[in-house]
C-alpha cells in the first residue's frame, strides 16, 4: 500500500472518498486540521502558542504544522501508508513535506486528484452535512449519501451541522483559492510522473471505484 495524497476544489467529495479509503484500506486518514485541533487540547508550552496563534485569527506557521504531520506519519500506523487530506495545500508546502520524506527515506506515493465541472461542485454545496460526532459526511442533494433520517446521523443519532461558508454565495471565493493556491499542485506532483486523474462528478461509489483501480495497479 502506498500512502495518498487527494487534491480536489470543494465540494469534490475529498473528504467522503479519504474515509473510504481509509475503512477499506485500514490506514489512517491524517487532516492537519485534526492534527492542530488535538495538540490544543494538551497542556504545554507548543499547546499554548498554537492557542495563541489561533485566538488571534491568524494562521499557524508551517513550521510548525510540518513539524506535528512529521510526528504523526512517523507513527507505526503510517508504516504500510496514509492518506494526506486537505495538505499540501501549496507547491511551498509540497516542497517542505517532500523534504520530510527524504530525511524520512519514504517516497510520495501517489496523487489522485477529483476532478469535477464547477458548476456541479457549486449545486452540491447547500446539502452537504456533516456529524459533529463521527465526522462522517452527507448530502441530501446525492442519492447514496443522504440520511435515513433528514437531518439525524445514521450512526449517531445526533443533529447534523453544517460549515458556515458550505453555500452557493461564498462558493466562487473558495474555489478561486483552490484554482490560486491549490490546483499548481497537480503540476508539481505531474512532474513527478504520480498523478492520477479520477471523475468525482457522479456518485461516491463511482468516485471510489476509479480509486481502488489506481491503488490496486
Amino acid at each position: 500500500m502506498k500512502s495518498i495524497i487527494l487534491i480536489a476544489p470543494p465540494a469534490a467529495g475529498k473528504g467522503t472518498e479519504a474515509e473510504q479509503i481509509k475503512n477499506q484500506y485500514n490506514i489512517p486518514s491524517i487532516s492537519t486540521g485534526d492534527l492542530l485541533r488535538d495538540v490544543v487540547k494538551r497542556d504545554d508550552e507548543q499547546a499554548q502558542a498554537i492557542r495563541e496563534i489561533l485566538n488571534k485569527g491568524a494562521l499557524v506557521p508551517d513550521e510548525i504544522v510540518l513539524d506535528l504531520l512529521k510526528a504523526r506519519i512517523s507513527q507505526s500506523d503510517c508504516e504500510i501508508g496514509y492518506i494526506l487530506d486537505g495538505f499540501p495545500r501549496n507547491v511551498s508546502q509540497a516542497e517542505a513535506y517532500d523534504k520530510i520524506l527524504k530525511e524520512m527515506k519514504r517516497d510520495t506515493g501517489v496523487v489522485i486528484v477529483l476532478d469535477i465541472d464547477k458548476e456541479i461542485a457549486k449545486s452540491r454545496i447547500s446539502g452537504r452535512f456533516t456529524c459533529p460526532m463521527c465526522k462522517r459526511i452527507y448530502n441530501t442533494n446525492t442519492g447514496d449519501m443522504k440520511p435515513k433520517k433528514i437531518g439525524l446521523c445514521d450512526d449517531c443519532n445526533v443533529e447534523l451541522i453544517q460549515r458556515s461558508d458550505d453555500n452557493p454565495e461564498t462558493y466562487d471565493d473558495r474555489y478561486n483559492t483552490y484554482l490560486e493556491k491549490t490546483e499548481p499542485l497537480v503540476d508539481y506532483y505531474d512532474a513527478q510522473g504520480i498523478v492520477y486523474h479520477v471523475d468525482s462528478s457522479k456518485s461516491p461509489s463511482h468516485t471510489h471505484a476509479q480509486v481502488i483501480k489506481i491503488l490496486g495497479e
